[in-house]
């Protein structure tokens, strides 16, 4: 029995909005216990505060979407500074109604539609060919947004071939 298996890594692209919250904490936290030595040891308690939000917010600043699809499964890790992992989501392609590229005239429906959650799993580059799949999560609609390279589509086609456009 031979399983159809792939993997794929896709970096997140740093946003200004990343730099800001990075460096604004770093600099937020050493101006308190700049303050604390100077001032009032009370700014050391803020300090430490800050320095715990540093730990926990910092890396999410960093980070990478691991895709592993497996027999007609996608499963989406998300990698923060290269060292800690969670688990993003599992897409079932039973579960999918379409994928296809997000600008695509497939999707026009569903990109129109407001109301329906969307879980983006890509660089964040809108030059690079993204894809969007229309799935059920938690008995809820929503569109995830991935990207995929030419072999991992072509493995997810092979998977679903009636869900899955390249259009």
């Amino acid at each position: 029995m031979s399983d159809l298996y792939y993997e794929l890594l896709v970096k997140k692209e740093s946003t200004a909005k990343d730099a800001v919250i990075r460096y604004g904490l770093i600099v937020l936290t050493a101006v308190m216990v700049l303050g604390g030595l100077l001032i009032s040891p009370i700014l050391l308690i803020a300090a430490i505060a800050l320095g715990v939000a540093c730990y926990f917010v910092i890396p999410k600043t960093d980070l990478e979407f691991e895709y592993l699809f497996v027999n007609g499964e996608l499963d989406v890790d998300m990698v923060m500074s290269k060292s800690k992992r969670k688990k993003a989501n599992s897409i079932s392609m039973e579960q999918t109604d379409i994928v296809a590229p997000l600008k695509s005239h497939r999707m026009d429906y569903y990109n129109g539609n407001q109301k329906m959650k969307t879980l983006d799993y890509s660089s964040g580059n809108p030059e690079h060919k993204r894809y969007a799949m229309i799935t059920r999560l938690n008995n809820e609609s929503c569109r995830v947004i991935i990207e995929p390279d030419d072999r991992m589509i072509q493995a997810i086609k092979n998977s679903a071939p009636g869900k899955v456009f390249l259009d």
